[in-house]
């Protein structure tokens, strides 16, 4: 059996400390890409091409951090797993509302990681699956919370990173995946509110639980 090789990114180094804990094997390389999907998709993009010339490439990327949930679906501490990634801001404002860049004839919005991986980790895990929207801009009122919900209805949680490590992979030919555990709910920021120890504590878990069902996707599927 060949070695599955994987790269998690994750957006700040407490992240990537949270998830390396757990995810050690050997092969697999965790990173902090940075903030934002542009400065995610860069990073994720230098270490793909880095491990491809070096004769070495990655089988899959995961995007992985914490993440603002939405409730009451994706409640403070819980994982969850995206069946898709989805660019939230990426698009117009029109007197009709948000234009979603593909209706302008360009580019992509979604990216959708493998459907039967996706399966294994959510029963490896009791997580569930929805869309993991990316956004520039953090929600922080109720108004928008409830806007991105009418645009996304199967949304479960926003991060930042997501749709940027999707594209690197994507531009490589390599499956994606992301993976966020909720530190915060997604509306009104409220500080006072944020379990970020409790998700990465959750993170950490969920890692623990995921290595056996990537080797198990790498005999089969790969």
């Amino acid at each position: 059996m060949s070695l599955v090789r994987v790269l998690v990114a994750t957006a700040v180094p407490v992240e990537r400390d949270a998830v390396a804990r757990a995810f050690t094997g050997e092969g697999h390389l965790v990173i902090a890409a940075g903030v934002g999907p542009a400065l995610a998709a860069a990073s994720t993009a230098t270490a793909l091409t880095t491990a491809a010339l070096s004769g070495s490439p990655y089988h899959l990327v995961v995007s992985a951090g914490i993440a603002g949930g939405f409730q009451p679906e994706a409640p403070l501490g819980s994982l969850v797993i995206a069946d898709e990634i989805t660019a939230a801001d990426l698009g117009a404002e029109t007197p009709d509302g948000f234009v979603p860049v593909t209706e302008l004839g360009f580019g992509t919005v979604t990216h959708r990681p493998p459907e039967a991986l996706v399966r294994d980790l959510a029963a490896a895990t009791g997580a569930p699956t929805g869309t993991v929207l990316t956004v520039s801009t953090v929600t922080g009122t109720a108004e928008r919370a409830a806007a991105l919900r009418a645009r996304h209805p199967r949304a479960l949680a926003e991060a930042m990173e997501g749709f940027g490590v999707a594209e690197a992979a994507a531009a490589h030919g390599v499956p994606v995946l992301e993976i966020r555990t909720v530190s915060n709910p997604v509306g009104p920021r409220d500080r006072a509110a944020w379990r970020i120890g409790d998700a990465l504590t959750a993170l950490t878990e969920a890692f623990g639980k995921l290595a056996p069902v990537l080797e198990s996707w790498n005999q089969h599927d790969h």
